[in-house]
């Protein structure tokens, strides 16, 4: 039977024949496909330079920076009409300026005009209201894992558009030989070197000049090849109260250009998030979207505790023999425990002892502090830096583990 203009003939094997009668366009909307198709679009506006899609993981992210656990308009509208300087040290000028449209300036000189506090609190709902409506906030007010997703997204999209003018990522080469690794000159050929490895030009160049009328084996000249070493870095964050707002934001972009420099360039980089205790940790990996998220959600409380998070990271370190790089970046002397400098030097010690080395990204340390990072850095073999601008972090980080890559 020939079929209609409205059947469709279904073919499967054995010749099995089934007759539809009507098509209609399917779509799979259930489930982690259509998770993944959302996440797609949002990230596809990114790419696109959407105003209003940047703003929201903008918003997202300040949101997280400045500790605040879900967005409740109410209770915030009220604090700023209440006490407008309270709650901008409360929430941070970047996020009253994304909540509410309007500058810090504007708002403290119109915030007690009753017909501005009803305009501005409608503008407060309506972006609230937005943030559920794409997804990205629940109704709980708690960021979504696709709001975490854009947030995470747009920190890494921004981070890598400052990172790429300035050159600051690059391959770096091993000081040992290798089979497999990119040629860099010739010599003379040795026992144990491969002949695949020969060098035929230089080879005949060498025989030409000492008038050798045919090729002898002391002729034979190599190409030498460079290893790139593998490295696993982790980066220790410090997430105490003090590093809240713009700290922390520095901080977390300086990860993310740390995970994608390590993991552009073969190696795998990991994450101890820690304060009165170790909060996160990622084990070393070259999964760079969940390393990036991981370090996005990260939230300043409390005091510091390097001697946990120190011991952490000798855990999550592999066994095998590589080179094992612990980056730290923190404000603050360690102050929890009974002896917490002495702890601390313990753990230094012991994870020297497991071939690890340790530097330390040092912000605004007072002079005890800096005290105490020297010592740290001198006996775990690596490098102390201090932090004058919060912008240059991600270079003094990525300076850092190319030091330590090319040790």
């Amino acid at each position: 039977m020939r079929p209609s203009a409205k059947t469709v003939v279904v073919a499967f094997s054995h010749d099995e024949r089934t007759e539809v009668k009507r098509l209609s366009k399917a779509e799979e909307l259930n489930g982690k496909l259509a998770s993944q198709m959302e996440e797609d679009k949002l990230m596809k506006s990114v790419l696109q330079n959407d105003k209003s899609k940047l703003d929201e993981g903008r918003m997202l992210n300040e949101a997280i920076n400045q500790g605040l656990v879900a967005f409740t308009p109410d209770l915030m509208m009220s604090q700023i009409v209440k006490n407008y300087r309270m709650a901008e040290s409360l929430y941070g000028e970047k996020l009253v300026k994304l909540l509410t449209g309007y500058s810090p300036d504007y708002l403290r000189k119109n915030i007690n005009i009753p017909e501005f506090n009803r305009e501005l609190q409608l503008q407060m709902k309506q972006r609230l209201d937005q943030l559920k409506e794409d997804g990205l906030v629940g109704a709980d007010g708690q960021i979504t894992k696709m709001g975490l997703s854009l947030a995470s997204f747009v920190m890494y999209v921004e981070e890598l558009d400052r990172l790429m003018p300035k050159g600051w990522r690059g391959e770096r080469i091993h000081k040992k030989t290798s089979h497999y690794g990119e040629t860099s000159g010739s010599r003379i050929f040795r026992k144990g070197d491969r002949y695949k490895d020969v060098s035929i030009r230089e080879t005949v160049r060498l025989a030409i000049r000492r008038r050798h009328k045919s090729l002898l084996q002391h002729d034979l000249k190599t190409f030498e090849r460079q290893a790139k070493g593998l490295v696993y870095v982790m980066y220790g964050l410090d997430a105490s109260g003090s590093m809240k707002g713009e700290k922390i934001e520095m901080a977390k972009k300086a990860g993310i250009a740390l995970a994608h420099s390590a993991i552009m360039n073969k190696d795998k980089a990991g994450l101890i998030v820690f304060g009165s205790q170790v909060k996160d940790s990622v084990a070393p990996t070259d999964d760079l979207k969940m390393l990036v998220e991981n370090i996005v959600k990260v939230r300043a409380s409390r005091e510091t505790d390097f001697t946990d998070m120190i011991k952490k990271a000798i855990e999550l370190f592999p066994a095998e023999r590589v080179t094992k790089h612990l980056i730290l970046l923190t404000d603050a002397l360690p102050t929890v425990g009974q002896k917490p400098e002495e702890e601390t030097m313990e753990s230094v010690s012991m994870a020297r002892a497991a071939g690890i080395t340790i530097s330390i990204v040092g912000v605004s340390l007072d002079a005890k502090g800096k005290t105490m990072a020297e010592k740290i850095v001198r006996l775990g073999d690596g490098r102390l830096y201090g932090v004058r601008n919060l912008k240059d972090m991600d270079k003094i980080v990525i300076e850092d583990y190319q030091y330590a890559a090319g040790a």
